[in-house]
């Protein structure tokens, strides 16, 4: 009688368990769970124009025009009657500004840097409900400001930047809806994800933010304003049996003083502790303004009918604008390696100018013994003395300077743009003390004096690293 069971294949084997078990009937089929919510499923047959709209709405900001966007700003509007009527109640002149990370939310999992959009928690169980009291009962315009360098908006085909920055938006930018969703309130996150003028503690993301409110500073109560940021440049401390870390950074408590608003840590802010001690790593008040009570400084005089003067020191001490005050009006052309682009063309330049009967201001960083003996040579060869001065700038102070200029139009007139931290530390690893001993006439070092207006210093005077 045949069988109703299909006999294996003519040399197949079956396995040792088939064989010691009966065939069973199949199994009963068991209804699927499925994770898709009817209303997902009714939302995903909607026309687009009938769907609900996304309450952030996300857009990107330029530092200028002629640079890609690396401001991300998402705007959190509450379909609310509430909130419709507390927006058309009036301006909202106090800020509170909080910082995101480790400020309003930490990882859930314990990373430092978290890749799930689902992986944060609030800071403390009290943030929401402050936040929203702040908006709802005190009449603060509430605005997040974040520095997000692992963020990539517009990535640069020729920079080795990794891909994975530009994959991390998407998530960001879920994580960051579902936390102005969970706040509930309007409110606006900016997130800098470059090193331009958005970066704190620099002030772009405080003149965006204005910009979008159309707030002008006399409009704001600076008084009652506040930014709330863990980066306070706190020192080191025991508490009890617990230590407690020195900050990352300084760049909080840097941006409140540059917009000149009241700073609080979140201890001190959702917590109510004492503030701790503080230290900044680089203070520009420590270089106060003097202007030009002691008259123009008779640093250097010309000594010779015609010489060159070599200047050492590190990018961003001060020479180019010692130069044009100083020596410029002492009759000295100048070459730098800057706008020649070569140490060839330099030697040249300068050679023609020595011919044509010149004295020559060489503009560069000549750290060594062994860049400098070239420019010695090049002078003896034409029979002329050679002075040196030696710009003193600690290398903290340069890159300052360095940032101000690059980062200010009216301040960079030779449109020099931003440097790596790797210039400075490149000039450190390779400078060496110059010598009247190496062949020159003399040595005049030069120490540091902010040599400008009182205009300019209120803008150097501000904390840009």
């Amino acid at each position: 009688m045949p069988s109703d069971q299909e006999s294996p294949p003519t040399g197949s084997k079956r396995p040792a368990a088939d064989l010691d078990r009966a065939v069973s009937p199949p199994p009963i089929k068991r209804k699927a769970q499925v994770a898709i919510s009817k209303s997902a499923v009714a939302t995903f047959f909607t026309p687009a124009s009938q769907k609900p709209k996304d309450p952030t709405v996300w857009t990107e900001r330029s530092p200028d025009d002629k640079s890609p966007a690396t401001l991300l700003v998402g705007k959190y509007t509450p379909d609310d009657e509430e909130f419709k009527t507390l927006e058309a109640s009036g301006q909202r002149r106090k800020i509170a500004a909080f910082d995101l990370d480790s400020t309003l939310i930490t990882s859930a999992s314990g990373k430092r840097y978290a890749d799930d959009p689902a992986d944060w928690k609030w800071w403390h169980s009290s943030v929401p409900g402050r936040l929203q009291q702040l908006y709802k009962e005190e009449g603060y315009r509430v605005v997040i400001f974040t520095n997000q360098g692992g963020l990539t908006l517009h990535s640069d085909p020729k920079s080795k930047t990794p891909k994975s920055a530009k994959s991390r938006v998407p998530v960001f930018k879920q994580k960051c809806g579902a936390i102005l969703g969970q706040l509930g309130i309007p409110i606006t996150l900016y997130a800098a994800t470059g090193s331009d003028i958005y970066r704190k503690p620099r002030p772009g993301m405080w003149t965006a933010m204005k910009i979008d409110y159309g707030l002008v500073e006399s409009d704001i109560d600076r008084e009652h304003s506040l930014f709330v940021g863990d980066a306070g440049g706190r020192t080191a401390k025991l508490k009890g049996s617990k230590a407690l870390a020195k900050d990352f950074s300084c760049c909080d408590r840097d941006l409140a003083h540059n917009i000149g608003i009241k700073y609080q840590t979140p201890e001190e802010f959702f917590l109510g502790e004492e503030p701790r001690e503080f230290a900044r790593d680089f203070d520009p008040s420590h270089f106060p303004f003097v202007g030009d009570e002691d008259g123009v400084e008779p640093l250097v005089e010309k000594t010779n009918d015609k010489d060159i003067v070599l200047f050492v020191g590190p990018p961003g001490a001060g020479k180019s604008t010692f130069y044009w005050r100083f020596l410029k009006p002492l009759g000295y052309e100048r070459v730098n390696q800057d706008l020649l682009k070569s140490k060839d063309k330099c030697f040249k330049a300068t050679a023609k100018l020595l011919e044509e009967g010149n004295s020559v201001v060489v503009d560069n960083t000549n750290p060594d013994p062994d860049t400098r003996a070239q420019w010695i040579a090049l002078a003896r060869k034409h029979k002329v003395p050679i002075r040196c001065l030696w710009f003193r700038t600690p290398l903290q102070l340069c890159e300052h300077n360095a940032t101000v200029r690059s980062l200010n139009e009216k301040m960079n007139p030779e449109a020099r743009q931003a440097l790596p931290k790797l210039a400075f530390n490149g000039f450190a690893s390779r400078f060496k003390e110059p010598k009247v001993a190496e062949g020159f006439q003399d040595v005049i070092p030069v120490d540091f004096k902010f040599r400008g207006t009182k205009e300019e210093y209120e803008i150097w005077g501000r904390y840009w690293l």
